[in-house]
């Protein structure tokens, strides 16, 4: 089993930046890939951006450009920086990581951008 507990959520202006973080932990040696997904009010959940253990990422068309994702393999973190956030960013961000072929979420942090 793999727990997942992220932080950083909250509430910010237009324009702003944002840094959310992740923490693994459980029975587990290495994560193959970790990630984030969100899901706004009505909208089926999404990916935002993820990272392999060697260091390739891939993002949202969305979110290029402003959003940037690091983690550290010996830690098993992994960090969403977010700058210029959008109203349209607002969502439930959801950590999640790949280990053993099966995916595992956490429960989730709010974001939401006013205008």
């Amino acid at each position: 089993q793999v727990q997942l507990v992220e932080s950083g959520g909250g509430l910010v202006q237009s324009g702003g930046s944002l840094r959310l973080s992740c923490a693994a932990s459980g029975n587990i040696f290495s994560i193959a890939t970790m990630g984030w997904d969100r899901q706004a009010p009505g909208n089926q959940r999404e990916l935002v951006a993820a990272i392999t253990r060697g260091g390739t990422t891939n993002f949202a068309d969305s979110v290029k450009g402003r959003f940037t994702i690091s983690r550290d393999n010996a830690k098993n973190t992994v960090d969403l920086q977010m700058n210029s956030l959008k109203p349209e960013d607002t969502a439930v961000y959801y950590c999640k990581g790949l280990h053993g072929g099966t995916w595992y979420w956490g429960q989730g942090t709010p974001v939401t951008v006013s205008s």
